[in-house]
């Protein structure tokens, strides 16, 4: 049996969804959590197309990836450039990316009305840009755009398309549905069609949404040979979307026994699937198979009794397979495996029947129901276990803080001080901040008291800042959600703060946020004191 190769386009594939817009942050730390996932291979851009891209694939040049290959996107060269004269291609090998995702026209409307171009030269175009790309040194996987299209249009030519691409030296051949529109049994045809003629060559699969279909497009792609399949996690994607590879990947493994790099980590599939919800400010549609809140939730009073005797009988998998959880309408029957199932991703270990995990599971469900979300702020759920298990101790207390916005006129710049008064071990101190808001003045308050006591908090730096509204239809008035993404150079955690008002929200994630740095420090001394003695 072949591995199947998951290619994740989520970065720029995804950045073409509607709303979405990835911040250099952001894509930094998606590229990480889905290189920890498993992913083998991570498109960090295109690679010609606007600053950012570059500059993250600068940025994954000081911090590489452990262990997906990072793969820059571009078009084959232009019908008027000679290769090594092309800005696309040079722009390619300017990101330092091992890997090329190289797309080209197997379309003859594309090739003549768009490109206005011959088709032989179409041909060479694919051709000399993946032989110039190969003589350099990358790997190419050539996606050939609007593959099922020209198929039907003139498959001889989409094919000799492919054959170019191939005879250059390509890795990977990929068709593409990128119109999203064709129905299974077409894919199927066409990809059996294509297997035949490229036997010695490793065929791939990208496919978009436009006929609710890409899934099944993707997975009868590989069941007649593909061993690469490209999608985007939740779907995201231009128009109606790509494939879901959190659809994908759970059916590749649970469904076909397919092997995958991310198999010992499918019970984190969910808490990834948030994560980009959270990073991109996206509400979740609960009823996302697999990772959604409703994928494993029973109302009916039949179902409810049968899964309570035989989960089986009313689920298509174990919930935690992917690290969901089943939910009972009526009553919470699953509270303890659900404390279980978070606890776990943190690296922190219960027993389920002890005391303790009822205590954390009521606090948890309370702290749900009032707006908190933990997927994406792991770093907060730590110290909310530490403060139930009364093992929490606090590096200082908050006696009051006060926020003055400041602005003279129309045209005149605002300005923001903050003053804050905290406790720290039983001595009170007072001081201002100044920032260019209310919580980067916060945060800058906070920073001038705390450094003196705990000097390590100059080590915290803010890599990210979200903020989801859970109420809208209560306009000014609504619950906000705040998120903060910290780093330390060593590690990076999310914490999470809720409010009816924004500031307070921001504080709460905030203070975690430096807390969390705090208590980590603590937990690496008391570490490498245990060792010691041991040694």
């Amino acid at each position: 049996m072949k591995k199947i190769i998951i290619y994740d386009t989520t970065l720029r594939d995804g950045a073409q969804s509607e709303g979405i817009n990835f911040s250099l942050p952001t894509k930094l730390r998606l590229a990480r959590s889905m290189d920890e996932f498993g992913i083998d291979y991570i498109e960090g851009g295109f690679a010609a197309s606007n600053p950012k891209d570059m500059a993250f694939f600068e940025e994954m040049k000081k911090q590489p990836l452990r262990n997906a290959k990072l793969a820059a996107f571009g078009s084959t060269r232009r019908a008027k450039y000679r290769a090594e004269d092309d800005p696309g291609l040079a722009a390619i090998l300017q990101t330092g990316a091992p890997v090329a995702a190289l797309f080209g026209k197997s379309w003859l409307l594309h090739v003549e009305q768009v490109l206005k171009t011959t088709p032989d030269e179409n041909l060479k175009m694919i051709a000399d840009s993946v032989r110039y790309l190969k003589a350099k040194g990358l790997e190419v996987v050539y996606d050939a755009e609007h593959f099922f299209d020209g198929y039907f249009d003139n498959p001889d030519y989409a094919l000799k398309t492919l054959e170019a691409a191939a005879e250059a030296g390509a890795d990977v051949l990929v068709p593409c549905d990128t119109n999203g529109g064709r129905l299974t049994s077409e894919v199927e045809q066409v990809m059996k069609a294509v297997a035949a003629r490229f036997p010695n060559v490793a065929l791939g699969i990208h496919t978009h949404n436009d006929s609710e279909l890409a899934v099944a497009n993707s997975l009868v792609a590989v069941e007649v040979g593909a061993t690469m399949v490209q999608g985007v996690l939740n779907g995201y994607g231009e128009r109606c979307g790509n494939a879901n590879l959190c659809s994908i990947m759970p059916a590749l493994i649970l469904k076909m026994g397919k092997e995958l790099t991310c198999a010992p980590n499918l019970k984190n599939l969910r808490s990834l699937s948030h994560l980009l919800d959270e990073m991109v400010d996206q509400r979740p549609p609960r009823n996302r198979p697999y990772v959604g809140a409703s994928a494993f939730a029973h109302k009916a009073g039949m179902h409810v009794d049968g899964v309570s005797k035989v989960s089986r009988s009313f689920e298509h998998i174990e919930p935690e397979t992917v690290g969901n959880h089943r939910r009972i309408l009526v009553s919470e029957l699953s509270g303890t495996s659900n404390v279980s199932l978070k606890t776990g991703e943190m690296g922190l270990e219960f027993d389920k029947n002890a005391p303790e995990v009822k205590d954390i599971l009521l606090r948890l469900e309370h702290l749900e129901q009032s707006g908190y979300a933990f997927e994406s702020a792991d770093a907060s759920f730590k110290l909310l276990v530490q403060k139930v298990l009364k093992k929490y101790i606090p590096a200082f207390d908050l006696e009051g803080f006060n926020v003055v916005v400041h602005k003279e006129s129309a045209d005149s710049r605002a300005t923001t001080v903050a003053s804050i008064k905290i406790n720290v071990n039983g001595q009170t101190e007072l001081t201002a901040g100044e920032g260019d808001g209310p919580v980067d003045a916060l945060n800058d308050a906070l920073r001038k008291v705390l450094r003196r006591f705990y000097p390590a908090v100059d080590e915290v730096v803010l890599k990210d800042y979200h903020v989801r509204i859970l109420d809208p239809e209560m306009a000014t008035s609504a619950t906000t959600r705040v998120l903060i993404d910290s780093s330390d150079g060593q590690e990076h955690w999310g914490t999470v703060g809720v409010s009816a008002n924004i500031i307070e929200a921001s504080w709460e994630a905030l203070v975690d946020s430096v807390e969390y740095k705090l208590f980590r420090d603590e937990e690496r001394r008391k570490q490498a004191e245990e060792e010691e003695g041991k040694e």
